[in-house]
């Protein structure tokens, strides 16, 4: 066996999230060290999705000039320092292809000379005092914290009766020719059922998707990851009677009989009916969990929802496994099916917040701040700057927060950005007596929207309801330890540009009368009403 030397981070995975967290690791020079099992990033990218399409948008023509702005709608760049290495370089598409984001990982990897180690397939993991990591070639790594970064990797397959006489998604074949004149099931309401179906509406006689719920349309929950429209052509063969059906319906059975199935359903809307169907294909399209066979028992780390996460605190730790972290499509369990956490426009974010929090916690480091003048000027003037601007705010809605904490007795206020919402509460910040959080969020909780495209708007001038605001906006919250004393919205902007006076004088106001400052009258004097639209630059003392 050959040893490695004692490494304070070893990540396991050189995806996205991997090259993410190598990224500010080696900018920070600490001792760490990626282990991939393919012979090149990304290598799952070479496979998944399985029609090369990828979902995440590449808008690389915004009208802004700004990175930063320009980071809301390019959802597959990773977080770094240098104009080269943004995916609107390897793309101008706006639903790329998979490979290219595999070249662009792994010239990431090359141009910030990351330190990756190929072809080291992790077998066991186990844990003393350290991290003990065996590969297939018994190579053996020691590592004081461990981080995950292998996505899901297993398909996640439903309790159903005969589902292993199905295929899988992962392996059916996605040639349309296979699939002339078939009656085909797919299992699972998903991007990936509706990819495979889309993919064999032009050859297969018939094509039912079925599931117990039904679907959610991405345009109406806000989440991503629900049926995006690039992939919903299916829902037009369904309503306009070509054969093809959507059915909401627990699978009781699935039987093979002659070279065909039968498949039992109860239907879950139509009081209790029954019925059997016979297809010639039953295709499981249910998506993928997380597989813990690497770890020994010394290690295991609990898992969560259904089994198909890593179950973790808010620093994205596990909650059993001390030194045990999470990164990529798998830190999604702290905001399952609601925030963008198993994206990368998302979880780049997350891990740029952990790199924080580990400097915090293992490297004496003060999570970075700035000081500010506490006065309502100085707080609305941060404010308006960051939402107006920031990327990780606008991907991580209501999941990642910007933190004002005002000094006692009020001398100073230090600006903290971007940290997770649970963490602020879970940590030291949610003992403070007056502290502010800042977020851009959606007027409607997900599964609770009417109809996105009949919705009754707030008049562009009505601030005093703007929390009836259902576009995303700003609200500003104040907290004495974790109890929210008051909440402040922002009336939401066609543009996202909250620049104008509606927007800024009620947040000053809102700001005097938090900070205990006297006011003459409802309205702020003359000197703040007539601030430019633009803003005045915000002073900043370090």
């Amino acid at each position: 066996m050959n040893a490695n030397s004692d490494l304070d981070y070893l990540i396991i995975g050189a995806g996205p999230a991997g090259l993410q967290l190598g990224y500010f690791l080696e900018k920070a020079n600490r001792n760490y060290l990626i282990l991939e099992a393919g012979d090149s990033p990304g290598s799952s990218f070479q496979k998944f999705p399985r029609h090369g399409k990828l979902i995440s948008i590449n808008k690389v023509y915004t009208g802004y000039e700004d990175t930063e702005i320009n980071l809301r709608w390019d959802w597959n760049s990773l977080l770094n320092d240098s104009e080269a290495m943004l995916f609107k370089n390897y793309s101008r598409q706006y639903f790329p292809n998979a490979n290219d984001l595999v070249k662009y990982l792994s010239d990431f990897a090359t141009y910030f000379n990351l330190k990756v180690k190929y072809d080291c397939q992790v077998i066991q993991i186990k844990k003393d005092n350290k991290f003990i990591v065996i590969d297939r070639s018994n190579n053996i790594y020691s590592a004081s914290r461990l981080i995950i970064a292998t996505g899901l990797s297993k398909p996640y397959i439903p309790q159903i009766s005969g589902i292993e006489l199905a295929e899988n998604y992962v392996d059916v074949s996605i040639n349309p020719e296979n699939f002339i004149n078939q009656k085909v099931l797919i299992i699972g309401k998903g991007n990936s059922g509706f990819e495979t179906a889309d993919n064999l509406i032009d050859t297969a006689a018939m094509i039912h998707i079925a599931s117990q719920t039904p679907i959610s349309m991405a345009w109406k929950t806000k989440y991503v990851g629900h049926l995006r429209a690039v992939n919903n052509n299916f829902l037009d063969t369904y309503q306009l009677k070509s054969q093809n059906a959507v059915l909401d319906a627990q699978i009781t059975k699935i039987e093979r009989h002659q070279g065909r199935f039968i498949v039992s359903f109860s239907y879950t809307h139509a009081n209790g009916e029954e019925e059997e169907i016979v297809y010639d294909r039953v295709i499981v399209c249910t998506g993928f969990r997380f597989d813990d066979s690497i770890f020994d028992e010394s290690c295991k780390p609990e898992l969560a929802i259904n089994n198909r996460f890593p179950a973790q605190t808010s620093e994205w730790e596990s909650i059993n496994i001390k030194g045990l972290y999470f990164i990529g499509v798998l830190s999604h369990m702290r905001d399952f099916k609601k925030k963008q956490s198993g994206f990368i426009h998302g979880f780049r974010y997350n891990i740029r917040s952990l790199q924080k929090i580990l400097n915090y916690k293992y490297h004496n480091q003060e999570l970075p701040y700035q000081l500010l003048s506490p006065t309502p000027q100085s707080l609305t003037e941060a404010i308006f700057q960051r939402v107006n601007t920031s990327s990780g705010l606008w991907q991580q809605t209501g999941f990642l927060c910007d933190i004002i904490v005002i000094s006692e007795p009020g001398k100073s206020a230090r600006y903290y950005q971007e940290l997770p919402k649970d963490y602020i509460h879970d940590s030291e910040f949610g003992k403070c007596k007056h502290y502010y959080t800042i977020s851009l969020e959606f007027g409607y909780e997900v599964g609770k929207n009417p109809d996105p495209f009949a919705v009754q708007r707030v008049h562009k001038n009505d601030a005093i309801n703007a929390e009836k605001s259902a576009f995303i906006h700003p609200i500003i919250r104040r907290f004495c330890g974790n109890t929210l004393i008051q909440e402040h919205h922002v009336i939401e902007d066609l543009a996202a540009e909250w620049l104008e006076d509606v927007h800024v004088i009620p947040l000053l106001e809102f700001f005097k009368v938090q900070l205990s400052e006297k006011l003459e009258s409802s309205l702020v004097n003359e000197n703040e009403r007539h601030l430019p639209s633009e803003m005045l630059s915000l002073a900043l003392v370090e």
